[in-house]
């Protein structure tokens, strides 16, 4: 479950406020402000707050006074020619805040994104919840002979089944003792007062990193753009993935023009070295051109061709 009883009546008090504005505000992310969307076992993204919408983008690009009177056609154009060309300074001016509850080695995956403000939920202080991710079936791989950092093939059968059950048993025997060396149970009650406990800040290391955290993570909207590029992309680990994906669909609401352009010129385009678009212009020209002749590694021809869709020879 990605929220308690208690964190939806928090949020369902939260949005049944109303709040009065002079600021343009983006009505298709309003609608789902504070809202729990749910990612992974139990997980969840949450927009919080953000500042700016398209018109900021536009608005800063032309250093206008005001929203200004462009049709929207216009704004598109300056905003697909924005992102096309990679002049990132307008899309600074918009900011969006999460707050994310995932599991501990993907945060310390995204945390490699240093361009954010980040607060993590502190397990010196709190108890961490018995909450811990376990792969579904079909996720669960072997490593790729290929990929030094990918998935290959799928386990099946038994050997899937045990890794699950390692997985989960595992998981919950750390947490078990976890609840031991506090001398205190999930819910802070003492376990026997006889004994003092282990300080939080030891006992939580004996935690597994497929634990649940949470944080609030702000960030510029040309930062989260390209997080999202590289955490969105196929080729991204699933668990991450699956959150860039969630707030790609909150990008959408949030800045919908700029969202498109985004879609077009970054996520789902591919950029070519040089010494590749050499080969490009010989195999448009009709040239038959192997991967030894290219000059380019066995690793970027690949690539190449697999963006063309071509076989691999």
């Amino acid at each position: 479950m990605a929220v308690s009883d208690l964190q939806r009546a928090e949020i369902d008090a939260v949005r049944s406020e109303q709040t009065p504005t002079r600021r343009e505000v983006a009505p298709a992310l309003e609608e789902v402000l504070y809202e729990a969307i749910p990612v992974l076992d139990h997980g969840f993204v949450r927009v919080i707050d953000y500042m700016g919408t398209d018109s900021a983008i536009v608005q800063a690009a032309r250093v206008s006074y005001g929203k200004g009177t462009k049709k929207v056609n216009e704004d598109a154009g300056l905003i697909n020619y924005l992102v096309r060309h990679r002049h990132t300074t307008p899309l600074e001016m918009c900011e969006i805040k999460f707050h994310i509850k995932l599991p501990m080695f993907v945060a310390r995956q995204w945390i490699r994104h240093r361009t954010a403000n980040v607060n993590e939920y502190s397990a010196r202080y709190s108890i961490l919840d018995k909450e811990f991710y376990v792969p579904k079936m079909e996720h669960l791989a072997a490593q790729s002979k290929q990929n030094h950092q990918g998935r290959g093939d799928v386990l099946e059968g038994a050997e899937a089944a045990q890794v699950l059950e390692w997985l989960k048993n595992d998981s919950a025997q750390a947490y078990e003792h976890y609840e031991q060396m506090l001398n205190m149970d999930a819910a802070g009650n003492v376990l026997d007062e006889n004994r003092k406990g282990l300080a939080r800040e030891l006992a939580r290391m004996n935690l597994p990193v497929n634990f649940y955290t949470q944080w609030y993570w702000k960030v510029d909207l040309h930062n989260l753009l390209h997080f999202l590029s590289l955490r969105a992309d196929s080729h991204a680990q699933y668990e991450i993935r699956v959150y860039a994906e969630a707030m790609l669909d909150l990008v959408k609401k949030w800045v919908p023009i700029t969202y498109e352009a985004f879609m077009r010129y970054r996520l789902g385009a591919v950029s070519f070295s040089a010494p590749a678009m050499v080969v490009l212009k010989k195999m448009l020209a009709g040239e038959k051109i192997t991967q030894e002749q290219s000059g380019l590694s066995k690793g970027e021809w690949r690539e190449v061709m697999t963006a063309l869709e071509m076989p691999l020879e």
